[in-house]
């Protein structure tokens, strides 16, 4: 496996940690209430969508093509 080939396995684990931690915030949040839960859940439902989203543009911000 090529560090590339590492380094999208370790933003996709990312990106899954991010999505399952906003929704158990979310879902702590729609238990209890409370501001901390729901900010949680905000920030790392963005994370997610952010590593996402670098994810799917990682040649682009490495400016190699052959990535893809």
């Amino acid at each position: 496996m090529s560090i590339i080939g590492f380094h999208r396995f370790l933003i996709a684990t990312a990106i899954v940690f991010c999505a399952v931690f906003a929704a158990w915030e979310f879902r702590i949040f729609s238990a209890s209430g409370g501001l901390g839960p729901l900010s949680l859940g905000v920030f790392f439902a963005l994370a997610a969508a952010a590593l996402a989203y670098y994810l799917a543009n990682l040649a682009r911000f490495l400016n190699r093509e052959t990535l893809r």
